[in-house]
């Protein structure tokens, strides 16, 4: 199995060992973080580390399209190691991010009449968890 070091490696990006905690925790956890939710918890095991690293290593990492950047809503950037494309489901309620995968048809039929340069997929609602925690509320 291709070790991320590797992968920072093949993509010109020297492995520094802030990149690849920064890399791995993104491909580790598909929670789809903020620049800021990773420094919170990247801080915790690398007490040197600073918010500019973070957003320096991210805006590194997007360049090398070795991560997505994901922009669901205006004020808010998050990122996404799953280079396999699809899109995201946000819930309004608990703000968990996740992954929404369409198949290759859909797009096929776009492409037809159009030229795609660019797919951002993003629907916004309640989750089932939180669906199913109202109902359980209701009752």
């Amino acid at each position: 199995m291709i070790q991320d070091k590797d992968i920072l490696i093949k993509n010109g990006i020297s492995p520094s060992f802030q990149r690849l905690q920064i890399y791995s925790y993104l491909k580790k956890n598909n929670i789809h973080p903020t620049a800021n939710t990773i420094f919170t918890e990247l801080k915790k095991q690398i007490p040197t580390l600073s918010k500019t690293t973070v957003y320096n290593v991210l805006k590194l990492l997007a360049s090398k399209n070795l991560i997505h950047e994901v922009k669901i809503e205006d004020n808010e950037l998050r990122f996404d190691a799953i280079l396999q494309e699809h899109g995201h489901f946000k819930c309004s309620e608990c703000g968990k991010v996740k992954d929404v995968f369409y198949d290759k048809e859909f797009i096929e039929f776009v492409e037809k009449r159009n030229k795609i340069t660019d797919i951002q997929f993003n629907i916004i609602g309640v989750c089932e968890d939180c669906l199913s925690i109202n109902n359980k509320n209701k009752n």
